[in-house]
């Protein structure tokens, strides 16, 4: 007799999430155009600022995708590969939750990129995660030690105002999902060694884009 799938809980997760990546500023990706080699590989970084899944508070932790395709990735592209390193902070519940939230098995805005992206995923680990976003949103960064190093600094120009923000709204391609707000940056690290993933970059693409998901809907 076949065991049935556990329900899924009502969830919420809200938080930052940002991207380091190989694209010039600004990642066409972020439009749903092809990247700008035509293939694009980067690192992508979530942090629960409050969550839960069900009884399960998730607030404060982190999670690190590696990740690479070619093609336009809202559209037609191939070769698209992953791998998942979750905040090892996370108890064996945690644990659960996140692996069932980011693999989209609970529904909501991860389920649909999982659809459409399509990605093998190479590895999976629980690693120390260390994530800093300034409250102004000047720099972010995230290091997972001997594997993964992403920094990057606010985009600013000739013109524009001291303490603004480069931002976006109403995204063709928004790797968080519909309603979320776009920051733009430039990378200042973009280095990774990890499950077969490996570069090491300066200068290129970064944005932080809000997310706040929910489900299992």
């Amino acid at each position: 007799m076949t065991q049935a799938a556990p329900a899924v809980p009502a969830w919420r997760v809200a938080g930052n999430w940002f991207d380091v990546c190989k694209c010039n500023v600004p990642c066409p990706c972020s439009f749903a155009q092809a990247p700008t080699t035509g293939d694009c590989e980067g690192i992508l970084v979530w942090h629960i600022r409050e969550g839960n899944y069900g009884d399960v508070g998730l607030d404060g932790l982190n999670m690190v995708m590696l990740s690479s395709f070619v093609g336009n990735i809202w559209g037609e592209h191939s070769d698209s590969y992953a791998a998942l390193i979750f905040d090892e902070r996370a108890d064996d519940g945690q644990r659960q939750a996140l692996q069932m939230i980011f693999s989209g098995q609970a529904g909501s805005w991860p389920a649909q990129l999982v659809s459409m992206a399509a990605f093998e995923v190479r590895g999976m680990d629980f690693a120390p995660i260390e994530v800093e976003i300034d409250e102004d949103l000047a720099t972010w960064r995230a290091s997972v030690p001997g594997r993964v190093e992403a920094r990057a600094e606010a985009l600013t120009g000739p013109t524009t105002p001291d303490g603004a923000r480069v931002q976006s709204t109403n995204l063709p391609g928004c790797e968080t999902g519909p309603g979320q707000l776009a920051t733009w940056g430039r990378a200042t690290t973009d280095r990774a060694d990890a499950f077969g993933f490996a570069w090491n970059r300066t200068g290129q693409s970064s944005k932080t884009i809000t997310f706040d998901w929910s489900g299992p809907d």
